[in-house]
């Protein structure tokens, strides 16, 4: 019988370590080579990951909930599906069987339905996935609570499975779910971080854990409605306060006459549509623009690391896409200064649509090197974006709107109707000076003006 280890795969640059969110396969289960078997979620995104091999799931290594580092064993396969009906129930079931390191669960809960199954000693010092952590908060079940529930995963840690048993029991028996000598009149939130030593279940949760924003009824007035931040909102709250802190924002402006690129798309839209079945959006025009500028302006293209300046040679260029959920994700057209102004649109369009369906990979995120952000799709005129660390600068184009101006002609000056926008164009004034900052975005702003009319798609 031949046997394959499925790892966890390397998921984009930079990129260590998973969570299992899902199995989306069961030990016995037939599967084929690249078909789905779970998901994972990492700091950029949550993907689906395939099978290196067809044949069937003999063995699930890690528990839903688990932090994988890349590289680990995750499953084994059998490529020819032989002798797997019988070790299958081993594989699930010996993670039961073996107790914790901590302490044994109490024999006296035999019956799955009547009552809570506990340890006899807190389990301090464990680790708890996110996910694990999130379900506890939901529930309102305490630090202390958490470390009597039995662990089924490596090393005693609490598994999805594991919590969500011990929440059913204790939903029908909830005056045994408590810990032994814990208030349940006075629950701790669950902590953010791992305690550092072992406290008795009754010590001083105050000094231990923080406000859980399911149960926060006692620090709010008024007629409100709490609303726990996902997954990803948490990381682009961290992200966002750790760009403010790492780098100095300046912000210049610009107000372009993008009068000539309306007319222009004006022209083509329809026929794009019918030809290409796709919409012929501006974004792809402010993206050339941006790329033409950095090859002038090639300092913009940098990183700081540490004392040393890190110049990219390649011009990948991210674009911020609203998902249904108000969240922004920011996918990368990489090389964006090779592709033709088609080739633009169709990476535009094939990066939002994937976006907003969550179909984007972990490199579709990874390598950015200077970002745009159109918030002129939400009606704004101007913004003041925050840089993508470890970016150096980002650039906001606002809405398109018409303005009387005054058009020099050879018959002397006359008043017209014009399409003018703001470009906003934030940077990290650690590297990038305000002579910098502002002759790029002009430099952005003179491509637009001088948009080649004449040219087709």
């Amino acid at each position: 019988m031949a046997l394959v280890e499925m790892i966890m795969p390397k998921m984009g640059e930079s990129i260590m370590e998973g969570t299992v969110l899902k199995w989306l396969k069961n030990v016995g289960d037939t599967i084929e080579q690249d078909e789905s078997v779970l998901e994972v979620a990492t700091d950029k995104v949550d993907t689906e990951v395939p099978a290196i091999q067809g044949g069937v799931l003999k063995e699930i290594l890690v528990q839903e909930g688990d932090v994988v580092a890349v590289g680990a064993p995750i499953a084994i396969i059998s490529t020819n599906g032989e002798d797997t009906a019988a070790p299958a129930p081993a594989a699930t079931e010996a993670p039961a069987a073996a107790p914790a390191p901590q302490a044994a669960a109490q024999p006296a809960a035999a019956s799955a339905d009547a009552a809570v199954v506990k340890l006899d000693q807190p389990a301090s010092g464990r680790f708890y996935s996110p996910l694990v952590l999130n379900i506890a908060r939901e529930e309102g079940i305490s630090m202390q609570e958490l470390e009597y529930i039995p662990g089924t995963g490596k090393e005693g840690r609490v598994s999805k499975k594991d919590i969500l048993t011990y929440v059913e029991g204790r939903k029908n028996a909830p005056q045994q779910a408590a810990a032994p000598q814990a208030q349940p009149q006075a629950q701790a939130p669950v902590a953010t971080t791992q305690p550092q030593a072992a406290p008795a279940p009754a010590a001083q949760p105050q000094t231990q854990a923080v406000p859980a924003a399911s149960k926060p009824a006692a620090s709010y007035s008024g007629n409100v409605e709490i609303i726990e931040m996902d997954r990803m909102r948490k990381m682009i709250a961290d992200r966002m306060v750790d760009s403010k802190r790492i780098s100095p924002h300046v912000t210049s402006f610009v107000e372009a006459d993008v009068t000539n690129i309306v007319n222009w798309r004006n022209k083509w839209k329809n026929d794009y549509k019918r030809r290409e079945g796709e919409n012929l959006t501006f974004t792809p025009i402010f993206i050339d623009a941006i790329a033409k500028a950095i090859k002038d302006f090639p300092m913009i293209n940098v990183s700081v690391d540490g004392g040393n300046i890190i110049r990219h040679k390649d011009i990948n260029i991210g674009m911020a896409v609203a998902l249904p959920s108000g969240n922004l994700i920011v996918p990368n057209i990489k090389n964006a200064d090779q592709l033709n102004l088609n080739g633009l649109t169709k990476k535009v369009n094939d990066l939002a649509n994937r976006g907003r369906i969550n179909k984007l990979t972990p490199d579709d995120l990874a390598g950015g090197t200077y970002t745009v952000s159109n918030v002129g799709s939400f009606g704004n005129v101007m913004g003041t974006p925050i840089i993508m660390q470890p970016q150096v600068a980002i650039m906001a184009v606002g809405a398109i709107k018409k303005k009387p101006a005054v058009i020099e002609t050879p018959e002397g000056d006359l008043i017209g109707i014009r399409h003018f926008m703001f470009l906003s164009h934030s940077y990290d004034h650690r590297v990038v000076d305000g002579s910098l900052g502002g002759m790029f975005v002009r430099r952005v702003a003179d491509y637009l003006e001088n948009f080649d009319v004449n040219q087709s798609i």
